[in-house]
């Protein structure tokens, strides 16, 4: 199969994974919106030549048993700590390996649906298509439209009404080739009364070429449902990480993003929702650490159109050793949304004088009877604490680390026991 991009490369693609022509007709349109779309005018410069980038690659037939999957492939996810977490954690996994899901198994007896998104366009094609580009529409941007006319992979969920999951699913996704763009699609619905925990890992095999990693995320909160989408990022310094993630929230909805920015060479993520219904609410909780001249370039965004909704932005930037960790976000209350309130709180710890942080946010008021509140804050690391933790006999280092854990402290109490220790461990690798 062809590696250049073109009309060819995605009919082949598309037929390849037999798909219905509807499909295919929407991967050609979303290639045309993708070559006259410019790049963002926002946030860092992006260097990509597409040129360069291999656009799908097939590692191996999916299977629901490690004892089938390849050996290479098993020992790679065993390293990733997601066997383990499977095993004690999780009510079901889905590991995509380069373009395709290559292990993926449900472990409730509850009855939802829960599969790669391949697979649900083939097995659930109406309920496929009612929700598929319904909320991050493909000519949004250069990087939806390329994730339109070339996603593959991803996950699709659907939890039916009055239905709640014991214990987590996780979707992870990895990089081993070069130069890989990886157009992760996954569609998630949590219907009327029901709740879901999810969790997204991220990694890549490290490489002195450029990666692109462009997925999108499509969420939808039914009334009285409840969403938490927990991720943490840990790609390597040589890949692009731009993903588009969207959540919908009806009456009496909630959706909580949790989100955990530590690798890639650049990152731009939003994480938003629109929270239509009466008393619907959205939470984000962040950190980004930048190092080692990242540039992370992340926020959230909350769009208020029901009456009594509310929403948090809770963001965490650090930035060492000439990395630049911004945020940036929007709130939005339309005058269809009475009685409304938005907190916005923004901390920034600088380690060094080599580094950076901005704030760019974007609160819009459109009626009288809603409040918006936005606080922020940007700080070094404290001399006096430093002194007196390296009186007490620790490193510069370990007390430099004790400072660091002590200011993500929100975030770690967000995350499931097992994941806030992995945050942890990443979090040292990278000081």
């Amino acid at each position: 199969m062809s590696q250049k991009l073109n009309e060819e490369f995605i009919r082949e693609l598309s037929k390849k994974k037999k798909e219905p022509k509807w499909m295919l007709d929407f991967r050609l349109q979303a290639y045309k919106e993708f070559l006259k779309q410019p790049q963002p005018n926002f946030g860092p410069k992006l260097d990509i030549s597409f040129d360069k980038l291999l656009y799908y690659k097939k590692s191996e037939k999916k299977k629901e048993n490690w004892s089938e999957v390849k050996k290479q492939t098993y020992q790679t996810f065993c390293k990733l700590g997601v066997v383990k977490a499977e095993e004690e954690y999780l009510d079901g996994v889905s590991n995509q390996l380069e373009s395709e899901v290559v292990y993926h198994k449900t472990k409730t007896d509850k009855d939802i649906i829960f599969m790669s998104s391949d697979e649900a366009l083939q097995k659930y094609p109406d309920l496929f298509k009612k929700y598929f580009n319904s909320l991050v529409k493909y000519n949004e941007n250069k990087y939806t439209a390329l994730n339109g006319a070339l996603w593959s992979g991803g996950s699709f969920i659907y939890i039916p009404p009055n239905t709640t999951l014991d214990r987590p699913l996780q979707s992870y996704f990895r990089i081993d080739t070069a130069s890989l763009g990886q157009f992760e699609r996954t569609i998630i619905i949590v219907d009327d009364n029901s709740t879901l925990d999810y969790i997204e890992g991220c990694t890549a095999r490290s490489y002195s070429k450029t990666s692109l990693h462009a997925g999108v995320v499509e969420i939808f909160v039914g009334k009285n449902a409840k969403c938490r989408y927990s991720t943490i990022q840990n790609w390597s310094t040589d890949v692009y990480n731009l993903v588009t993630k969207r959540a919908l929230v009806l009456d009496n909805g909630l959706m909580q993003w949790v989100d955990g920015n530590i690798g890639s060479l650049v990152t731009m993520k939003y994480p938003s929702c629109i929270l239509k219904g009466d008393y619907a609410t959205g939470n984000c909780i962040s950190i980004a650490y930048a190092k080692n001249k990242q540039i992370l370039d992340a926020g959230a965004k909350m769009i208020h159109i029901g009456k009594n909704t509310k929403s948090n932005i809770i963001n965490k930037s650090i930035a060492s050793l000439g990395g630049i960790s911004n945020y940036r976000g929007t709130v939005r209350i339309l005058k269809s949304a009475s009685n409304s309130k938005a907190l916005v709180k923004c901390d920034t710890i600088i380690l060094d004088k080599d580094s950076k942080s901005d704030t760019y946010p974007k609160n819009i008021m459109e009626n009288a009877s809603s409040t918006i509140e936005h606080e922020a804050s940007v700080s070094k690391i404290s001399e006096e604490k430093m002194f007196y933790l390296k009186s007490k006999g620790l490193s510069e280092n370990k007390a430099k680390e004790l400072l660091i854990m002590g200011f993500i402290d929100d975030f770690k109490k967000e995350l499931p026991m097992e994941y806030a220790v992995e945050l942890n461990r990443l979090l040292r690798e990278n000081d």
